[in-house]
């Protein structure tokens, strides 16, 4: 019977996607109003979630020098690792009503994923369910961020609730290392910003046995947490400004997960690959440049790169030389809006992968016309 238990806690195929985002864990509650932040009376521009106990709090901060109030104020609220709500906008008039209008519904966390908004063009958010020792969890989360991402951390706002009773030691553990393959991973323009940050909320009311050692319970969680993180990261790097295509590096075969995480962010960052993608080039050499320009030592010998879509893949590089191509295919597979590209190191069994966006007029436009 032990034994049994044991694999069935190895086993994160339970993770199901639910609805709900912010409120889909018991306890907690969100509202987004607007404020008079935005000149727009019909954005929503104040949010908070909140729970009715106190929480574990983490929370991953921008590595820009120059720090916003914001990051500030957060570092010494967060300085004994609890809280009980987040609020996000610093102007606090017409609190009260965001308080006692607060909901857990569906269309809280949707009011609240919308209040974050800035120049995004649509609401990110998602929530997973599991079980651990026979007790469902729940974990949610929102984000914003269409524009200066480039995470160190951060370039975005990521709000992440769970019941989970998880101690709040591994919960910063979690998070911390959890960065380092998501947000971390995708870049829409180079820019980092001064004011961005995760936060994750715990509040325990899921009653499971609490998580305070690095075992199987953990392991799934770290799952659920990764799921929620990678589906926000891919989503911000999607709506990049202007972008109308998703691009997945995945690096593969290679020595070390430095060297793999450092070529994947190079290519994804190239501004010549990124224009080459919206311009529907199957631009070998650029892909190929950016993994060169990296401080990773490989040998190009063994490299290979493959690009796909939903339309079909395509084999552009190998063993350090380009290949001869259908144009007409390859324009077919760049007409998708989710393009991946697969960089076979041929060197070791690392991987990592990483998520960005095209480069298009409008992003120029928007950047160019934009007043803060």
């Amino acid at each position: 019977m032990k034994n049994d238990n044991k694999k069935k806690n190895n086993n994160t195929n339970n993770i199901k996607e639910i609805k709900g985002g912010v409120c889909a864990a018991k306890g907690f509650f969100a509202n987004g109003i607007y404020s008079g932040i935005k000149k727009k009376k019909t954005s929503k521009d104040l949010a908070i979630i909140y729970s009715d106990s106190l929480c574990a709090a983490a929370a991953v901060y921008t590595q820009n020098k120059v720090c916003g109030a914001n990051i500030i104020v957060s570092k010494e609220n967060l300085k004994n690792g609890k809280a009980k709500a987040i609020i996000c906008n610093p102007i606090l008039k017409n609190i009260k009503p965001l308080i006692d209008n607060a909901k857990n519904s569906k269309e809280a966390s949707k009011n609240t994923a919308n209040a974050i908004m800035t120049t995004d063009t649509f609401i990110k958010e998602i929530s997973f369910s599991f079980e651990i020792d026979g007790k469902e969890i729940k974990i949610g989360g929102i984000a914003k961020g269409s524009g200066m991402i480039n995470p160190n951390m951060a370039t975005l706002l990521a709000f992440i609730t769970t019941d989970a009773n998880i101690s709040q030691k591994l919960l910063q553990k979690a998070l911390r290392e959890d960065v380092k393959n998501t947000y971390n991973m995708i870049s829409v323009d180079g820019d980092t910003s001064t004011n961005d940050m995760i936060v994750v909320l715990s509040n325990g009311e899921a009653k499971n046995k609490i998580i305070d050692k690095e075992n199987d319970n953990y392991k799934i969680f770290c799952k659920a947490l990764n799921m929620v993180n990678t589906y926000l990261s891919k989503a911000i790097a999607k709506d990049g400004e202007g972008a109308t295509k998703l691009i997945e590096c995945e690096v593969i075969n290679a020595k070390d997960i430095e060297t793999a995480r450092k070529i994947a962010k190079s290519v994804i960052s190239s501004s010549l690959l990124k224009a080459a993608i919206f311009g529907c080039d199957m631009n070998w050499g650029r892909i190929a440049c950016a993994i060169g320009y990296t401080n990773c030592k490989f040998d190009i010998n063994k490299v290979s790169i493959n690009v796909s879509s939903k339309f079909g893949d395509m084999d552009v590089f190998k063993n350090g030389y380009g290949l001869k191509f259908d144009e007409n295919k390859a324009l077919k597979i760049l007409k998708e809006d989710e393009i991946k590209i697969t960089i076979n190191m041929n060197s070791g069994n690392k991987k990592s992968t990483a998520w960005g966006c095209d480069l298009t007029y409008d992003y120029v436009k928007i950047n160019g016309s934009y007043r803060s």
